[in-house]
């Protein structure tokens, strides 16, 4: 009993931390690396560091959807809960072509073509008629969004979840530091995440596109008495929200299972970071999607191992997933 023994208390510990991780990614947990082979302080802190780049890939997902829900709240002033099932669009899409192609490049394209099209088909069919309706009946309508999506889905590919493999020029992984070999996908991931946040702040301030978005989520009364076609911008926002939303799904799907329901739970934490970051604001939806994803992701590694110094193993271990389910929705 490590109540009894602390050496055997800070072994155990030392154990938790080296060998039981989790990394959160697409509102999955995946199984980190374990460096048994590591000890003492330097293992701690490339565990931690290992920590600190999955957060930081979570984070980039949780941009991505994050991104194209806060332009689209921030111009539209519509409440989309169906943004997360844009998300799963894109992640069956991909994992299906990918499948029956052998191609990862070929999924990634009918991921983005299929989640657009979506996009643009919620938006013409139903988002025109909720502009002016109150927000009660927004989340009505999308919500029903999301019923219809998951059906569909399962009438179409059934209940089994698709599972798509690594394309083999991201299968290997590069050592970034002595003793921390980290997944080579995993790092495209973050910089497809990078890529996509500088493109974004290039777009909406640098272009006159950017400067009508923001001139919308500003006063949307006047941009439409200045003659500018409001109804087309709402469209082709829309379209880049669902087409960052399948973006999302698609890096996600090699790595988690995708099935039908998957954007459910990560809609939840995507609002998080657009009420954190700002509605309308991608440059604040970035840094709390960074921030939030690092400290979901910390607190489901190391939470666990640490209140077992304290209580015993079952407890710890129910008591620390719980409080790290939670955590982000706390903060």
């Amino acid at each position: 009993d490590q109540r009894e023994n602390p050496r055997v208390g800070g072994r155990r510990l030392r154990g938790q931390l080296q060998d039981v991780i989790g990394q959160r990614a697409g509102g999955d947990i995946l199984p980190a690396r374990f460096l048994c082979t590591q000890t003492g302080k330097r293992g701690t802190m490339i565990l931690l560091f290992e920590q600190l780049l999955n957060g930081l890939q979570y984070g980039v997902t949780l941009f991505l959807l994050a991104a194209g829900l806060t332009l689209i709240f921030g111009i539209m002033g519509v409440i989309n809960l169906a943004h997360g099932a844009l998300y799963m669009v894109g992640a069956f899409a991909a994992s299906w072509v990918a499948i029956q192609t052998g191609s990862f490049w070929a999924g990634l394209a009918a991921g983005l073509a299929a989640s657009a099209i979506a996009g643009i088909a919620v938006e013409l069919g139903v988002m025109r008629r909720l502009y002016d309706r109150d927000h009660l009946d927004q989340v009505l309508a999308t919500f029903a969004l999301i019923l219809i999506f998951n059906q569909t889905t399962v009438l179409i590919f059934g209940r089994q979840p698709l599972f798509t493999s690594l394309p083999e020029v991201f299968a290997g992984s590069v050592e970034i530091v002595p003793g921390l070999p980290y997944p080579v996908y995993r790092l495209f991931v973050i910089a497809v995440g990078l890529a996509v946040a500088l493109g974004l702040y290039l777009l909406i301030n640098k272009t006159r596109i950017g400067m009508l978005v923001r001139a919308g989520a500003t006063n949307r009364q006047m941009v439409r008495a200045l003659g500018v076609n409001i109804q087309g911008l709402y469209t082709a926002v829309f379209a880049l929200g669902a087409l960052l939303a399948g973006l999302a799904g698609v890096m996600a799907s090699p790595i988690v299972s995708v099935q039908v329901g998957m954007g459910d739970e990560i809609i939840l934490a995507t609002f998080v970071v657009v009420v954190i970051g700002g509605v309308g604001s991608v440059k604040g939806a970035f840094v709390a999607a960074i921030v939030l994803g690092m400290f979901d992701t910390m607190l489901r590694a190391f939470l666990p191992g640490l209140l077992q110094q304290v209580m015993p193993g079952d407890e710890a271990q129910a008591l620390g997933v719980g409080i790290s389910s939670m955590g982000i929705y706390l903060m």
